[in-house]
């Protein structure tokens, strides 16, 4: 059983050809809305690739509010621990360029920073021993922190996604079992630049030598790779022209934690989720974007 503490929001995205530089105004070519946050896109993924899965988390009381949560109802999640704050809906602000499918995005949190430490403990305590429970940076630090510090007393493993990168990534994500970071979030999680692929290795060895944490980089178009009880691990993607890549890592975070939570081996999971972020690049949109699990096992 998986559990997701975290934003629920939606997507109000508008398509230019390229993005815009700062201070510049670029013409659009569409607009759309969507459902996401990236407690909810890890949560619907996670449920498309097979797993039950509870979203814990808060909504306004609005037409946004329902918007955002048809999807995971109509795939059967558990929405139980979803509950209605007085504040608006979250919303994510995202441009993506009809280029090369490359993105910018604003979140404005609304409903999600009223998630507290106590709704943290809450969501935790209704877990069982051995489940996984999903986190990212979307809401409050301090409710994260509380979850930690619960999944670590219930015996539930913890899985952080460590975006969007912040000041108190390093602190909560040394807390976690599994960290997951993209590559540009990983180096600045170490605070060393821009690393080489050797270098990016080396640092992944060291960092696990001091935590025995499961740490997993996802690098794009180069696949990803992870460091695991001592073992360096690499996974590949699929070749793909990206349409849109916002859901990617979303869906990546979903299916790693179906596949672990299904007794798949790490090296099949890794290589699972991969396949299924380079599928979730090929239509616009977070949860719309996200494959199913007979899509993504049919390229493996």
């Amino acid at each position: 059983m998986i559990t997701v503490l975290g934003s629920i929001n939606m997507d109000l995205i508008a398509t230019p050809k390229r993005l815009p530089k700062p201070g510049e105004t670029v013409m659009g070519t569409s607009f759309t809305t969507a459902a996401g946050g990236k407690g909810a896109n890890q949560a619907l993924a996670a449920r498309r690739a097979g797993a039950m899965v509870r979203m814990a988390g808060a909504v306004g009381d609005d037409r946004l509010g329902s918007q955002a949560l048809a999807l995971l109802a109509d795939a059967a999640v558990d929405l139980n621990g979803v509950r209605y704050a007085a504040e608006a809906t979250g919303t994510a602000h995202i441009l993506v360029a009809e280029d090369d499918g490359e993105n910018v995005i604003v979140v404005v949190p609304g409903a999600n920073a009223t998630v507290t430490g106590e709704d943290a403990r809450r969501t935790v305590g209704a877990m069982t021993r051995g489940d996984y429970l999903m986190l990212q940076f979307e809401i409050l630090n301090s409710s994260i922190e509380a979850a930690l510090v619960a999944a670590k007393q219930k015996g539930v493993t913890s899985i952080v996604n460590i975006a969007p990168f912040g000041a108190d990534a390093r602190r909560l994500g040394a807390m976690a079992d599994i960290l997951v970071a993209n590559e540009t979030e990983f180096d600045l999680y170490v605070g060393k630049g821009e690393l080489t692929d050797e270098a990016r290795e080396a640092t992944l060895r060291a960092l696990h030598a001091e935590s025995s944490q499961t740490i997993i980089v996802t690098l794009g178009a180069d696949g990803v790779i992870a460091i695991r009880k001592g073992e360096i691990f690499r996974a590949a993607g699929l070749a793909i022209e990206p349409v849109d890549t916002v859901g990617a890592g979303d869906t990546f975070c979903g299916y790693l934690a179906a596949s672990l939570d299904a007794g798949l081996a790490f090296k099949d999971a890794l290589r699972r989720a991969s396949v299924a972020g380079s599928l979730a690049c090929l239509k616009p949109g977070a949860q719309p974007s996200i494959p199913f699990a007979a899509t993504v096992d049919a390229n493996i």
